[in-house]
Formats: structure tokens, C-alpha cells, sequence
């Protein structure tokens, strides 16, 4: 495979970070192939050979030191500073594969747009219809086109923006891109959404459990982001927060003490108002296929959410983590 050698200055970098990604990393590195870019892959302790699959592919490899908690912010990091010379550099996580014309049009955005620090494009599930959480997932990576409050995993950036605010922040284990961009955003900053495809990620999510444990670290996310930007104009995170614990906290606990003090009718407040919020999103999804498990889900997720915020809450006070893998 041609890759450019992170020592040798080009115009783009691109990082890759993974931990046990076996086959999809392989498919994530071989789709750089051809894009004159230096490539960097991180590696966080993998035990299936992946570091060694990566090099012997071309990609420059950076083990992550095992002696420090590992997050794909810290990660990304790691890749960034092993690009010192690149003026755009493009996150990819080792689960994706990149579309070949992406490089060129996100990098023609980025000249077209001077203010724009980060800009993404559309992340597509490689197997959609596998199981009804992959469907989940590509549903969730249809954002609106146009100017955005943040990207996802998988995004170009301009190097030197990133590195004027000293990169990712290493400790967060969830939310650090929409962080960043909070960042770059207050200092000025755009990010944007364009209309191209940009990655297909391979989510293999089959299991319900596996949806569960993905929605606990998005709550997780929710609040260790929310607190990490809560001195920044917009902080992130609030209403997300709120949500959950009302509607997997305050509703069922009003609901089952009105039920025990009051009347046994008042046990149903939760269940009728969960059912109206799902109609409700339903309806006005209604456009869009699989609309009614989808709002189900969504509905459904706010209890792994609110186990992720209290989570959160909890490791903060003992100071432990949760793992990004």
C-alpha cells in the first residue's frame, strides 16, 4: 500500500484509532489507500494482532502506553502529535471505511471556507439491515446538512486549529468531538455538515445488550461533556440530561409514590406518558421508515442514559472511568 510517511510533510494526515477491530480494521486501512495522505494508526493494547496487521500494511503505528487510562480522545491525540507538519488532518475511527471522494471535496470545502475549522459528511452503516440497532445507528448519522454544532468520530479538521486549543481533552470517555468543537466554536470557529459521503462504519451491533451498553455511554458522554463545557458560552449536553432524568427518573419515581400514597390509578402516569411521548415522536418521523421503533427506542434509551449519567456522577466522586472499547 502507498502511504505517505508522517515524516515527510504532506498536506493531509489521516488517524486511525482502534482497540480489537480485526477485519474492520484492515478494511478501514485499506480504504486510505491511494490518498497520498501520511497515515497514522493508534493503537490501544489490542490483543488480536492489530498493531501488526497495521504496519504490515504501511500505516505508521503508535502504541498507546498501557500504564494510562485509555479514550479515543486520548487516542487521537496521540496520532495528531505524530503528525507535526499537516495542515488537515482526517479522524476515522477503526471501525469505518472512507469514501474515496471525500478527501477532495471536504478538503475543497475547507479552502472554499475559511472560518470553517471541522467539517463532516454523511456516515453510513456498512450492514443497515443486519439487526434493527444497525438501522439505529444509521438513522442517528442522517444530521442536517449545513452549519452544526458538532461532527462524530469521523471528520477533517484543520490541524493547527485543533493544536492552538491543545487537542482533544485526554480524559473525557465519551463526547470528546462535540467538546472540541464546543471549543473551537467559542473561539470563533465553524463546523459544518456538507453533503457527501464521507464514511461506512460497521456498528456489528446484533445484541440488545450491545445497544444498552452503547446507550449507558452516551449518557455517560451527555454528562462528562456537560460538565467539561459549562463554563463555554453553549455548553453541551443540557437538555439531553435533563431528559433522561426526567423521563427514566422523575416521571416513574412521581408515578409509583402518587400510586402508593394517593391511588393505585396513578401507577399508570408513567406508562401513559410514555406512550403519548412515543406517538408523539412517531408522528413526527412518521416520513422516515422504521419510524415507530424508532421511537420506541428512543424512548426506551433514556433508562441506559440515566445509568450512564449516574455513572458518571459516581466515578467522578471515586475517580474512575468508564472504557471507550
Amino acid at each position: 500500500m502507498t502511504f505517505s510517511s508522517p515524516h515527510v510533510p504532506t498536506r493531509i494526515g489521516i488517524v486511525a484509532i482502534g482497540r480489537n477491530e480485526g477485519e474492520r480494521l484492515m478494511r478501514c486501512l485499506r480504504s486510505l489507500d491511494g490518498s497520498g495522505a501520511a497515515v497514522v494508526y493508534v493503537d490501544s493494547a489490542s490483543t488480536d494482532g492489530s498493531a501488526d496487521r497495521a504496519r504490515a500494511l504501511g500505516a505508521h503505528v503508535v502504541d498507546l502506553d498501557m500504564a494510562l487510562p485509555f479514550t479515543a480522545a486520548r487516542a487521537r491525540n496521540a496520532g495528531l502529535a505524530a503528525l507535526p507538519s499537516v495542515e488537515l488532518v482526517q479522524f476515522v475511527d477503526g471501525d469505518c471505511e472512507l469514501d474515496a471522494d471525500w478527501l477532495p471535496k471536504a478538503t475543497a470545502f475547507l479552502d472554499a471556507h475559511a472560518d470553517v475549522a471541522v467539517v463532516c459528511g454523511r456516515r453510513r452503516e456498512r450492514f443497515p439491515d443486519a439487526s434493527v440497532f444497525n438501522r439505529l445507528c444509521d438513522m442517528e448519522w442522517d444530521t442536517p446538512v449545513g452549519e452544526a454544532a458538532a461532527c462524530g468520530g469521523d471528520s477533517l479538521m484543520r490541524a493547527d486549529a485543533v493544536r492552538a486549543l491543545g487537542g482533544f481533552r485526554d480524559t473525557l470517555t465519551a463526547g470528546e468531538e462535540p467538546e472540541l468543537c464546543a471549543r473551537l466554536r467559542a473561539a470563533g470557529w465553524r463546523v459544518w455538515r456538507i453533503n457527501a459521503e464521507m464514511t461506512r462504519h460497521d456498528a456489528a451491533m446484533l445484541r440488545f445488550r450491545q445497544w444498552w451498553w452503547r446507550s449507558v455511554r452516551t449518557g455517560f458522554g451527555y454528562a462528562q461533556a456537560g460538565d467539561a463545557t459549562a463554563a463555554l458560552p453553549q455548553p453541551l449536553y443540557r437538555t439531553e440530561v435533563k431528559r433522561a432524568m426526567l423521563w427514566a427518573g422523575t416521571l416513574p419515581c412521581v408515578g409509583v409514590a402518587l400510586g402508593l400514597l394517593v391511588h393505585p390509578l396513578f401507577l399508570l402516569l408513567p406508562i401513559v406518558a410514555f406512550g403519548v411521548q412515543i406517538a408523539r415522536i412517531a408522528w413526527r418521523n412518521r416520513a422516515g421508515g422504521m419510524y415507530i421503533r424508532h421511537a420506541w427506542y428512543t424512548m426506551l434509551s433514556k433508562f441506559p442514559e440515566l445509568q450512564g449519567i449516574l455513572r458518571y456522577r459516581r466515578a467522578r466522586q471515586h475517580r474512575s472511568a468508564i472504557t471507550y472499547k
